[in-house]
């Protein structure tokens, strides 16, 4: 008998993924990464800026998250994350300029007070989870290497 995991990845714009059948789901948790397998014990925990990574059919579907929380209930595997977006979806030139942007508020604004500096420190944050997932989906895919910064 074959064992099922449906999975469903929403923000609060839309539902980003869902899969019937899911074979492995491997997520950035606040206590590090997390694969979630048939079976699993039952979870609640806290997603951080990411790569979600989701096997299906033996085919991988890869997705960068801002955060959010995950639920796991047998068979069943459910995010919620603030922003989440395919690797197809996500444009390089973009977040690396968005990434730029937040780190150069981050140095402006250190001496002013006032600052939100955790707000900050996540945009920056999702920005470099961004990047990486854009990167290594475009290695993946043959379309050349560059290391993140």
């Amino acid at each position: 008998m074959t064992k099922t995991l449906y999975f469903q990845i929403a923000t609060p714009e839309r539902v980003v993924f869902t899969a019937e059948v899911a074979e492995a789901i491997t997520l950035p948790t606040e206590l590090g990464e997390v694969t979630i397998l048939p079976d699993h014990l039952p979870l609640v925990a806290s997603l951080r800026p990411g790569e979600v990574r989701v096997r299906v059919g033996g085919q991988e579907v890869t997705m960068a998250v801002s955060g959010g929380f995950i639920e796991v209930r047998p068979g069943k595997v459910t995010v919620l994350a603030d922003t989440a977006e395919h690797a197809e979806e996500l444009d390089e030139r973009r977040a690396e300029e968005a990434r730029q942007r937040a780190h150069e508020l981050m140095s402006k604004e250190r001496a002013a007070e006032g600052t939100d500096y955790a707000a900050l420190a996540a945009k920056l944050e999702k920005e470099l989870a961004r990047l990486r997932v854009v990167r290594k989906h475009r290695e993946r895919k043959g379309f050349g290497t560059q290391n993140v910064g």
